[in-house]
């Protein structure tokens, strides 16, 4: 804890790769109230990275009280637009300058391969520029009335807002929540997850040197139970966004009805994705490669139901191994790295629990299946790709959501077929369709029971791209402008500026 600071004021923090991070707010680098603070690591290595302050109740009520404060006191909301538009792209601005910096630390604290960090840093960056421009014509309405009547629609920032980072995507998922909300004029505080917390506390650091003021953007480190149970049901916070599994985006759900908050929920998922007879074999063998191993598999989308037409299942199977087979695990900061490593021990025993349990279920383990070492990162927590056939729906490894390489292939005969098949899940988040037929592409896309459709396209999201789920995949939209509406209230403004007096009840 060499590098502990208390109290200091963001603007003189330094050094984004450091011994320490402390919690942020109301714009001060503050210790947790309890002295207290845990250890966060660097899962490619298995080694220590640094210390984090770890938030207690007491720091959360602060954290609360400050965004508070700062929502209804404060001078932020009432920005006219275009500054808060220009204090975002300020933001945007420093987060290109220090790009390096930014996509180091998060390779070292999430194990990510330096090319899937680059492309999520850069997505940040993106997300602040989108949201600068989006909040400047988001506005309300002025609407037809009978004569003598006025109307308009005023949006208002919805309040304070308690917003829970998942481990797999640090910064990233940082951007796609604090972006829309400071772009509406709501304040946050944010919860990361404990094993990623350290580029949401620089996001955060960054929100006040580009001119955010302090209260608005609080980040409280520490234990989700604790935690993120004492945002959830505080009735100072007016929104919880969360990203992360069901079950406990239901446990949210249920805690937050007491006082009746606002929610988005992004969620499980297990998508499908979908190889026609008439694919381009070679694109639709490279974009399934990489819908499902792309950030080592650690992803709620990962399109890890493969339904492969039977007429090409035999070819597609094997240059789809084959493909697999050279996918390079190992140093994540070496370029030609594809899969960086499994966030924990606990995550990459979970990942084999399936593969064992698919294996004892009777299906065949094609490639991969097992935990890998690599020649320097000994410690490290590595799983190879993994391709399972033979299986079938009542699975664990077809139903159940595994967030690891590992991918289920299975033969269809017919599109009515592999329709059902695709939608028989509790959850419906991605999908993805291979085919040269537009009719074909079209037909599907419109019966499958998923938020996001992907044809002949290996990406699920860009800044403009509305991100959510079906089903048990949550509810919400993240990442669009209609994002921006999720952060604010429509008030309805009636006027009459007729002749004379209104008297309903003409007494």
């Amino acid at each position: 804890m060499s590098q502990t600071i208390t109290n200091q004021p963001v603007e003189e923090v330094g050094t984004m790769k450091r011994d320490h991070y402390a919690m942020i707010i109301n714009g001060e680098r503050v210790e947790s109230s309890a002295n207290e603070a845990f250890d966060t690591y660097n899962p490619a290595k298995g080694e220590k990275l640094a210390t984090v302050a770890k938030a207690t109740q007491e720091d959360a009520e602060k954290a609360v009280q400050a965004a508070r404060q700062a929502f209804d006191h404060g001078k932020w909301r009432k920005y006219p637009v275009g500054k808060r538009a220009r204090v975002m792209n300020n933001i945007a601005a420093i987060m290109r300058e220090r790009f390096k910096e930014l996509v180091e630390v998060e390779v070292l604290n999430s194990g990510k391969s330096v090319g899937a960090a680059q492309a999520q840093v850069n997505q940040s960056i993106e997300d602040f520029e989108f949201y600068a421009g989006a909040i400047v014509g988001h506005r309300g309405t002025v609407n037809n009335m009978p004569s003598g009547f006025f109307n308009y629609t005023n949006k208002e920032p919805v309040g304070v807002c308690a917003q829970i980072i998942p481990w797999n995507y640090p910064m990233m998922m940082a951007a796609w929540k604090i972006a829309p909300a400071i772009a509406a004029g709501c304040s946050v505080v944010i919860k990361p997850a404990s094993l990623t917390p350290i580029t949401a506390i620089l996001l955060n650091e960054i929100c006040h040197e580009a001119g955010v003021p302090e209260g608005v953007v609080n980040t409280i480190p520490g234990s989700g139970r604790v935690i993120g149970d004492y945002l959830v049901e505080h009735k100072d916070i007016n929104k919880v966004a969360f990203t992360g599994s069901t079950p406990t985006g239901k446990d949210i759900m249920s805690k937050a009805s007491d006082t009746l908050k606002r929610l988005t929920l992004e969620l499980g998922g297990k998508s499908p994705n979908i190889i026609f007879e008439d694919a381009d074999m070679d694109a639709a063998v490279a974009g399934s490669l990489f819908g499902i191993y792309f950030n080592t598999g650690q992803s709620c989308e990962a399109r890890s139901r493969m339904f492969v037409h039977e007429s090409i299942y035999d070819e597609f199977l094997e240059k789809f191994i084959e493909k697999t087979e050279k996918l390079q695990l190992g140093d994540p900061f070496d370029k030609g790295t594809h899969l960086g490593s499994i966030i924990s021990r606990d995550q990459l025993e979970t990942i084999d629990s399936y593969v064992q349990s698919a294996k004892e279920e009777g299906a065949t383990i094609a490639t991969g299946g097992k935990e890998r070492k690599i020649e320097g990162f000994e410690n490290g927590h590595w799983y190879e790709p993994t391709v399972i056939t033979d299986v079938t729906p009542d699975m664990k490894v077809v139903k159940e959501e595994i967030f690891g390489p590992v991918v289920v292939v299975e033969k269809f005969t017919d599109e009515k077929d592999v329709i059902q098949r695709a939608n028989d899940t509790e959850y419906g988040l991605g999908s993805a369709i291979w085919t040269t037929n537009q009719a074909t592409a079209t037909r599907v896309a419109h019966q499958i029971e998923a938020g996001i459709v992907m044809v002949n396209c290996p990406f699920s999201a860009f800044p403009g791209t509305p991100f959510g789920g079906y089903k048990q995949s949550g509810f919400g939209r993240e990442l669009c402008v209609e994002t921006l509406d999720l952060y604010m209230e429509d008030k309805s403004v009636l006027s009459y500026y007729g002749p004379k007096p209104i008297n309903p009840f003409g007494v």
